[in-house]
């Protein structure tokens, strides 16, 4: 049975499932009836953090164009651009044993591709949501739904994982950002041009 979060709930992953290293993250979204003549692409992306809450590199940017991380501990599994269909739109795989240990946090987030040049932000976009199933079992262990109405934003920190004692917890954190990627990766000390 999964644990149904809240935003700004956390919950422990690893203590409270001993012997869980491998972890398959997925996000999924639904379009609103839109009509604006374009795509409405929306992307997964992962920062992998370290204490100062900062990526150490590029490489620490894992997206469609760079699906690996932290050492092949952290992998995408390709990119979704209609968000059509049931089911998660995007997942990542981490190998939670294997995530480097100057990576204190790994953190997830849902961007609108273009979506400022596009006219569109995530009041266009319902029942968008993070959870966490074992690779093993496929069973779904946290599920966050984000209920909020994020009417100008697009850009969206969904929740992170994180070291706490030597566990993984999970945070539910459903912050909207203006300004897309460019403005998400500028707080997380990444240039993208």
């Amino acid at each position: 049975m999964a644990v149904s979060l809240s935003k700004g709930q956390k919950v422990d992953l690893t203590k409270t499932n001993p012997g869980l290293t491998k972890v398959v993250v997925g996000v999924g979204w639904d379009v609103n009836k839109y009509d604006g003549g374009h795509d409405f692409d929306l992307d997964s992306s992962v920062f992998l953090l370290g204490d100062n809450g900062k990526v150490t590199s590029d490489s620490d940017f894992v997206f469609y164009n760079n699906a690996n991380g932290g050492n092949g501990s952290v992998v995408h599994t390709g990119d979704n651009r209609t968000g059509a269909g049931d089911g998660d739109d995007e997942q990542v795989k981490v190998d939670l044993a294997n995530v480097p240990a100057n990576i204190q946090r790994i953190t997830f987030t849902i961007t609108i591709h273009d979506g400022e040049a596009r006219n569109q932000n995530f009041g266009q976009v319902s029942n968008s949501y993070v959870r966490i199933m074992s690779e093993d079992s496929g069973e779904e262990l946290i599920r966050y739904d984000l209920g909020e109405d994020f009417s100008i934003e697009t850009a969206i920190v969904v929740g992170e994982l994180y070291r706490h004692n030597a566990e993984w917890k999970f945070s539910a954190i459903g912050s909207g950002y203006q300004g897309g990627l460019a403005a998400l990766a500028k707080d997380f000390g990444l240039q993208i041009g």
